[in-house]
């Protein structure tokens, strides 16, 4: 039996996922939840739904084999990352935060879980409260750039699995329906507290070293 080797140089490039990403950010989703009196027990239900809904995106585009799926892998990125901003929208909306969200809680909230190290200085917890820094532009791109170097790396992974027609498909929507989840978590952790907006003047760098 021959042994099919996916090649690398179709793998996603390091440079377009960031600007994907940024092209992404430039628009905060627009939300038609409103603050509920079960904000937990909503945004739980709101998450689920996402997360239900990303498994079957992500696994359907990935269910063709051979070269054909590796050129899913960045639709199938800025596909769930909607999903995913769909849901902060939401749940920001059902903890009454729809008209405070910036793209750096969202930011946050999409990769808090799987690069932590990237975006820690934008969310400082002070109490019970939380205060989210407003960067300039090239912070964020700079925080960008080196998640985009992440998400290169996971993705790497993924386009092998995507080789493997049905048991990928299945492997790809699961990992979706688990990032979610953990997206949907840091939502509600975030948004279930008191939020102060502060204009970062001196701008952090991404990652630094305590």
């Amino acid at each position: 039996m021959h042994q099919i080797t996916p090649p690398p140089t179709n793998e996603p490039s390091p440079r377009g996922i960031p600007k994907a990403l940024l092209d992404f950010l430039s628009e905060i989703p627009r939300t038609h939840e409103r603050a509920s009196q079960r904000p937990m027990e909503r945004a739980k239900a709101i998450g689920q739904t996402a997360a239900a809904k990303a498994a079957v995106f992500s696994g359907s585009l990935a269910l063709p084999a051979g070269p054909l799926a590796v050129l899913t892998i960045l639709p199938d990125l800025v596909g769930i990352w909607k999903i995913q901003a769909q849901m902060i929208a939401d749940i920001a909306g059902t903890f009454g935060k729809e008209f405070t969200l910036t793209r750096e809680q969202m930011l946050y909230c999409l990769f808090r879980h799987a690069a932590a190290q990237l975006v820690r200085d934008m969310v400082a917890r002070v109490g019970e409260r939380v205060v989210v820094r407003t960067l300039p532009l090239k912070a964020i791109q700079r925080i960008v750039e080196k998640i985009g170097l992440k998400v290169t790396q996971r993705m790497a992974a993924n386009a092998a699995a995507r080789w493997l027609p049905v048991l990928g498909a299945m492997g790809v929507g699961a990992y979706a329906f688990y990032d979610t989840r953990q997206v949907m978590k840091t939502a509600i952790d975030l948004f279930q507290k008191e939020i102060d907006i502060e204009v970062e003047i001196h701008p952090i760098e991404a990652g630094r070293s305590n």
